[in-house]
C-alpha cells in the first residue's frame, strides 16, 4: 500500500493540467517539438517536465495600430485604424511552427503597414474623409488576405477609425465641401425652376389646345345648324313647289269656269255699284267702283 501511494504522488508529481478556454486553441509542444492537433476547449493533461501546452486565440481579435499614411498628393495623414483578424483553428499548429508567438509582430502589423501605405498612395487626402473611405479599407484588407490568408490567418476588417488633416488642408476641403453643397443645392434649384417652366409649358399647351378644340366644336355647330337650315328652306320650297305643281294640275278649264261663274253670282248679289269688265274668259278684269 505505501508503495502504491509512492507510484500515485510520483506519478502525480510529474502530471500537470491546463484549460484551453472557447475561444482559443492548445498546441502541445514536447521536447521542442509542436504537434499537429490542434486541440478543443476543455482540460488538458501533459509532463511538465517534458511537455506544454501553447494556448493561441482563434476567435476575433482587435489590433489598433497609429500610423502616418501617405496620400496621392504627397502629404501625410495621421490615422487611427483597427484590424480584425483571426487565426484559422485548424491552422495554428502552423503558425506557431512557422511564425511563433509574436505573429503580430512578425507578420501581421509588417504586412498591415504596407498595404496601407500602398493602398492610401493612390488616394487623395481628401478621399478618406469621403465615400471612398470605404473603398480604401476594403483594398487594404484584400491586399493583407492576399498575403496572409495561405499562412492560416482571416483578415475580417479593417477600420480606419480616425483621420488627422493638416489643419490646412483641412479647411480647404470644408471649404471645397461646402462650395460642392452650394452647387448641388443651385443646381438642384435649377432643376426645380426648369421643371416648373416645363409644367407651366404643358398647363399651356393643355388650355391651347383645350380651346382650339372648343372653337372647333362651335365651328361644327355652327355648320351643323346652317345645314339644318338650308336643309329645312330646301325641303320647304321643295313642297311649295310640289303643291304649286298639284294645284297648276287640278285648274283644269271647267274649274276656271266654275270659279268664274261663283265669282260672277258673288258680285251679282253686292249691293254695291260696280263695274265689270271681262272678256268671258277671265274672272275679273275690272276694279270695283265706289258706291253706296
Amino acid at each position: 500500500m505505501r508503495n502504491l501511494m509512492i507510484l500515485c504522488l510520483a506519478g502525480l508529481s510529474l502530471t500537470a493540467c491546463t484549460i484551453v478556454r472557447p475561444g482559443e486553441t492548445g498546441v502541445k509542444r514536447k521536447l521542442g517539438k509542436l504537434g499537429h492537433t490542434a486541440f478543443d476547449p476543455g482540460i488538458r493533461f501533459y509532463n511538465p517536465f517534458l511537455s506544454t501546452i501553447l494556448l493561441v486565440p482563434v476567435r476575433t481579435v482587435n489590433m489598433e495600430v497609429r500610423l502616418p499614411l501617405p496620400s496621392r498628393e504627397g502629404l501625410t495623414i495621421q490615422s487611427e485604424i483597427s484590424i480584425l483578424y483571426r487565426i484559422e483553428k485548424k491552422s495554428a499548429p502552423e503558425v506557431i511552427r512557422n511564425i511563433g508567438m509574436n505573429y503580430e509582430e512578425v507578420v501581421i502589423l509588417p504586412v498591415f503597414r504596407s498595404a496601407a501605405a500602398d493602398v492610401t498612395s493612390k488616394f487623395y487626402a481628401k478621399d478618406m474623409h469621403s465615400g471612398e473611405r470605404a473603398l480604401i479599407e476594403k483594398n487594404i484588407r484584400d491586399t493583407m488576405m492576399e498575403i496572409l490568408g495561405d499562412k492560416g490567418f482571416i483578415v475580417e476588417n479593417v477600420l480606419m477609425k480616425s483621420i488627422s488633416l493638416p489643419p490646412g488642408l483641412s479647411a480647404a476641403i470644408e471649404e471645397k465641401l461646402r462650395a460642392e453643397q452650394e452647387a448641388q443645392r443651385m443646381e438642384f434649384t435649377k432643376q426645380r425652376e426648369k421643371l416648373e417652366a416645363e409644367r407651366k409649358a404643358i398647363a399651356a399647351e393643355g388650355d391651347k389646345q383645350a380651346a382650339i378644340i372648343g372653337a372647333q366644336a362651335q365651328a361644327e355647330v355652327a355648320k351643323i345648324k346652317a345645314e339644318g337650315q338650308a336643309n329645312a328652306i330646301k325641303i320647304e320650297a321643295e313642297a311649295r313647289a310640289k303643291g304649286n305643281e298639284m294645284l297648276a294640275k287640278s285648274l283644269t278649264g271647267d274649274i276656271l269656269k266654275n270659279n268664274q261663274i261663283e265669282a260672277f253670282k258673288s258680285l251679282s248679289q253686292s249691293s254695291n255699284s260696280k263695274v265689270i269688265i271681262t272678256d268671258g274668259k277671265t274672272p275679273l278684269l275690272g276694279i270695283p267702283e265706289g258706291g253706296k
